[in-house]
């Protein structure tokens, strides 16, 4: 197939959360696979300095926004065969401190996202490859699929290429005041309660969901849930009309990055045959973090955002209650301030049994997956998350609650006896998951059950090439349907 995939982040070259981990790693492998893939993304200040083999490329783009034109340039890299990164040059949009926001969301984001919109729609029509597929991510290129809609329509493109949209999260939608639909440059028509419009706003995500051939989301249970009222964030109305073209794929993993064997951000190597080198990493993490070393104190540890989301308030609320056991928690994150503010005060309160970091650190985050022997992840709700796949790998077992791609990763005990490698809680409360945190505490005093539970973890298969093969599927039945 000829695939491109348009992106607001892409890693390794720009990154703010999983958005960028997933696209990299799918662009990667469909290459891998032999199909011809291009990536959409912006030139944000600082990657050519850091990957200088971008190159400029003979392209220009001079386009509408709203009653004036914005300009730009492209540049490329091929770091791979059948692998071409489009990087979208436009030093006013991009070259900023921040790719969304600074201390505040950027005033200028319906444009900036918009012109990015634009300017995968000029690539995926002008590119000599002729692309017969474009896959756009998230509300930041939701305009795609209605762009190349109704160029077609209008303009009398031949043989427009098919689309799919993969929604990360619903939460964020991009929405914008109503006067921003006019930097589209788009006709009314397209304005209303079944298009682009949402409660008298310009909504992009939703002008996706509309006018995508197919519609994906990054695990099954997600894909269920949000067609209801409680996780729909206000589209699921629009979800269910459209549930016969949505699939939930489940993420993947980079196991070439996220690997206990051949890693420099680890200081011993260990396998699922031979784990003494995870107790020794738990041990150079304990002295990393300042915490007493000691084999004998389980080490519970998170990596996330500090926001609602990811449960940090009933996560905070169960610490406290379960910080008076023998037990030590370390914390690498950065959001909320007051989150911020109640982790570090927590830190003062139990100086020898926590330890957090504030910030984002790679390095760091694997050595606390490696070192941890277990991993909370309580969220409220969770498209895919990855990290409890990270901890698998790594044989740490993933405390996680029954939402999203957590209960469609990790298995508790009473899913399946033979395959549990993780603990799974139901209900959104503190209570909840202190008694997770409990049952932890019990299957640590009990070596080879907790040894049963980490070789079972690091025998789960989350690898690329089965979740490319998925996507495939769904790209084959966009290109069937157009036939």
């Amino acid at each position: 197939m000829r695939i491109l995939l348009a992106s607001s982040e892409l890693h390794p070259f720009s990154k703010s959360g999983g958005l960028a981990d997933m696209v990299g790693a799918l662009a990667k492998t469909l290459a891998s696979l032999g199909h011809q893939v291009g990536v959409v993304t912006p030139l944000y200040r600082g990657i050519q300095k850091k990957f200088p083999d971008i190159r400029r490329f003979d392209w220009n783009l001079d386009l509408p926004l709203g009653e004036g034109r914005a300009q730009g340039g492209v540049c490329i890299l091929e770091p791979a065969d059948n692998l071409t990164i489009y990087f979208i040059d436009q030093p006013y949009f991009y070259d900023r401190d921040g790719l969304y926001s600074g201390a505040w969301s950027y005033e200028e984001n319906a444009a900036r996202f918009i012109f990015l919109s634009k300017a995968t729609a000029n690539l995926a029509r002008y590119l000599p490859w002729q692309p017969e597929l474009v896959h756009v991510h998230d509300w930041q290129v939701g305009l795609v699929p209605l762009l190349i809609r109704d160029q077609a329509a209008r303009e009398g493109w031949v043989n427009p290429p098919r689309t799919a949209l993969t929604i990360h999260n619903l939460a964020y939608q991009g929405n914008f005041a109503a006067a921003a639909y006019a930097l589209t440059n788009l006709p009314p028509v397209y304005f209303h309660a079944e298009g682009a419009e949402a409660w008298g706003q310009l909504n992009c995500l939703k002008a996706a969901i509309e006018f995508s051939d197919v519609l994906t989301t990054v695990s099954p249970r997600y894909a269920r849930e949000i067609t209801t009222l409680q996780y729909g964030c206000g589209l699921d109305g629009v979800l269910r009309r459209r549930q016969h073209v949505l699939t939930g794929i489940l993420n993947g993993v980079d196991y070439e990055e996220w690997n206990t064997m051949e890693n420099g951000h680890l200081t011993h190597a260990y396998s699922v045959e031979e784990l003494r080198g995870k107790a020794e990493n738990k041990g150079a993490l304990q002295r990393e973090m300042g915490l007493p070393v000691t084999a004998k104190v389980p080490l519970f540890a998170t990596v996330t955002r500090l926001a609602d989301q990811k449960g940090v308030d009933i996560q905070l609320a169960a610490l406290q209650e379960m910080l008076a056991a023998d037990m030590q928690f370390v914390l690498l994150g950065s959001g909320d301030p007051a989150f911020e503010a109640a982790y570090a005060e927590l830190q003062q309160r139990f100086p020898t049994k926590v330890a957090v970091r504030f910030g984002f650190n790679q390095g760091l985050s694997h050595r606390i997956e490696a070192g941890a022997d277990f991993f909370l992840m309580p969220s409220k709700f969770e498209p895919c998350g990855l990290n409890q796949m990270y901890s698998q790998r790594y044989g740490t077992i993933p405390i996680v609650r029954r939402t999203g791609g957590l209960d469609d990763s990790v298995t508790d005990l009473i899913d399946d006896e033979e395959r549990a490698d993780g603990i799974k809680f139901n209900e959104y409360s503190a209570r909840a998951l202190a008694k997770a945190m409990r049952k932890a505490l019990v299957l640590f005093e009990r070596p080879d059950l907790l040894s049963f539970y980490r070789r079972n973890a690091m025998r789960a298969d989350f690898s690329w090439e089965r979740t490319a093969g998925e996507y495939l599927r769904v790209f084959e039945q966009a290109l069937f349907a157009a036939t």
